[in-house]
């Protein structure tokens, strides 16, 4: 078992990546509108990679500081869950173009839930649907984001819901 007060195997060049990688996002979230003001376009990408720079320089102080762990191997620092993660995305991207964005993050999100929470697949399922739900609002009806429709009709049923809201469809 791994003891949270030494670092592992990796961890060191890890977090400095980390912070290599969150301060060239940074700049690059800078470049999509400058720093001209807070409801431009690149606003909310400069908050975020800050927040990355900020917590990773953090992590990697933090971890800078740990002694060396005994604990050694693959498993350490890959986890049959970081694994399983990784397999699950990767069919995640295979299969959203042809099967579409919301059955796919469904999937992806139950299994991940399920296992990684331990739980009961009902409630991941749950938990993934009010999820997916949101993220749907929130970048497909706020946002006007594409995603891949793949399987669901989805124009065609927005345009439904449109028509009843805007006084009944014949």
């Amino acid at each position: 078992m791994h003891d949270p007060n030494r670092r592992l195997p990796g961890e060191r060049i890890f977090s400095v990546l980390m912070v290599a990688v969150s301060l060239f996002l940074f700049y690059t979230a800078t470049q999509i509108s400058g720093l001209s003001g807070l409801a431009e376009p690149g606003s909310f990408p400069m908050f975020a990679t800050g927040m990355m720079v900020i917590t990773s320089t953090i992590i990697t102080f933090k971890t800078l500081r740990l002694p060396h762990s005994d604990v050694h191997g693959w498993k350490s620092v890959f986890p049959g869950l970081v694994i399983l993660t990784i397999i699950l995305m990767g069919f995640y991207a295979l299969a959203l173009q042809p099967v579409g964005f919301l059955p796919t993050s469904f999937v992806f999100l139950t299994i991940a839930n399920w296992v990684m929470a331990r739980g009961n697949p009902l409630r991941a399922a749950l938990t993934s649907a009010l999820s997916l739900a949101l993220v749907y609002v929130v970048f497909r009806l706020v946002f006007s984001v594409l995603m891949p429709e793949g399987i669901v009709p989805e124009r065609e049923i927005l345009a439904y819901i449109g028509s009843i809201l805007n006084g009944g469809a014949k």
